[in-house]
């Protein structure tokens, strides 16, 4: 079978608390399709277990519920909850304990520990070889940690054994990333057609929504989030995407109400350091500030629960103009993982930090895999411009803006000015 098909599963989750403002929207509750059936998974288990308390499958299958549910509300604290369920598990049935290994697998995934994700993997495959779900955790890690080759066999293997949305969402972000956004479509077309809860709906919208924007095509990304906004109108990343959407059309007030609903509710990294680059798009710098306090104190949390995302933390401090620590942050996780995303974001802060020489060599890197991704382009553009490379700097430059002109409401007029002026 031909491997078909985004998104590697490891999603960064989140943490409680975000600075308001008097004019922010009322907070509404956390998406109920999503919510609802995590919780419904929860209770289940719990029943089961005040029965029959040693009982190894359901404690793993309540630790897995524990890590989809941190994913949902946002909430580091599940974490924990997982793990302990996980480790009851274990307890219970210490070897070829293939479900609680998944369990763990997806939690390190989750935590941003892609070694030792990749490892629970094994183990978990020499318990159950043929389980579709054990190459999924294993794709994820793999992914993460810059294999793509072995990551791809991994969900073509997925694919083999059941050709059903995992498989094809995590098939569809190794084309993305091989810059063969046709193929990823059409793999995400599959897993819609697949689909058979709302929530897997919800979660293939919004990434065919995700492959269109970040392809410029914005008509069609707003198509995608609204389909997926009927089936449940207060899902947090569809209405991320449609405030997306209106900041690229020029809507700064309307996407900036969205940001502030979302963070609200889901305070999530990702979000949170999106409103706080929108705000310095309004020229809000003083709010700004205050967004980028929040997200230092949110990968506190996260870190006190056990996560790792020197990435994130990177990106962050290149936003905040603190290139030492983007740097460092970079070369840490540059040292665990060599995922193109962590090669852009090294050669970005050795940019900042006034290394264009060191820097082009990992924006290289990032470009090698084919990626149509905006940022990388830009970037690259902008360390061949400071090198003297003028004529390669318009290429990445263009290159940048025919892929997404809206890839940034900061970093993108960026790219138009500089290029402008090379021109």
């Amino acid at each position: 079978m031909a491997l078909l098909v985004i998104a590697s599963g490891v999603v960064l989750l989140v943490t409680t608390v975000t600075a308001s403002r008097r004019d922010d929207p009322p907070v509404l509750p956390a998406a109920p399709v999503a919510h609802s059936g995590v919780q419904r998974g929860v209770s289940a288990a719990q029943e089961r277990l005040r029965r029959v308390p040693e009982d190894a499958g359901t404690w793993a299958q309540l630790g897995a519920a524990y890590v989809e549910q941190a994913r949902v509300t946002g909430d580091p604290a599940y974490y924990a909850k997982a793990q302990g369920a996980l480790d009851t598990s274990l307890r219970y049935r210490p070897e070829r304990n293939g479900a609680a290994h998944i369990g763990l697998g997806a939690l390190a995934n989750a935590r941003h520990d892609f070694a030792a994700a990749r490892d629970h993997a094994e183990q978990a495959r020499l318990a159950l070889p043929d389980t579709a779900e054990v190459y999924g955790v294993l794709a994820d890690a793999l992914t993460q940690l810059g294999e793509a080759d072995a990551a791809r066999a991994a969900t073509q293997r997925m694919v083999d054994l059941e050709p059903g949305v995992p498989a094809f969402t995590r098939a569809a972000y190794d084309f993305e990333q091989r810059g063969d956004v046709g193929s990823a479509r059409a793999a995400l077309l599959r897993a819609l057609d697949a689909a058979s809860t709302p929530a897997e709906v919800l979660f293939i919208r919004y990434h065919l929504g995700e492959l269109a924007f970040d392809n410029g095509d914005l008509a069609e990304a707003t198509d995608q989030y609204d389909r997926g906004l009927l089936v449940d109108p207060h899902d947090v990343p569809l209405v991320q995407g449609h405030a997306k959407v209106a900041a690229a059309r020029g809507s700064l007030d309307e996407a900036l109400a969205g940001y502030a609903d979302i963070v609200a509710r889901v305070p999530s990294p990702q979000y949170i350091h999106e409103y706080a680059n929108l705000l310095r798009a309004a020229g809000r710098t003083a709010d700004a500030s205050r967004q980028f306090e929040v997200l230092a104190t949110q990968e506190r949390l996260l870190a006190s629960a056990g996560s790792t995302d020197d990435l994130s933390r990177s990106v962050a401090a290149a936003d905040r103009g603190d290139p030492a620590t983007a740097v460092a942050a970079a070369r840490q996780e540059w040292s665990r993982r060599t995922h193109p995303l962590v090669a852009d974001a090294l050669a970005w802060a050795l940019h900042l930090d006034g290394r264009d020489a060191e820097a082009v060599e990992y924006a290289d890197l990032a470009a090698r895999t084919g990626w149509r991704n905006a940022t990388f382009a830009y970037h690259r553009g902008i360390i061949l411009a400071a090198l003297g490379r003028p004529d390669e700097a318009v290429v990445a430059l263009d290159l940048a803006l025919t892929t997404n002109p809206h890839f940034s409401p900061v970093d993108a007029p960026a790219a138009r000015t500089a290029l402008a002026g090379l021109r």
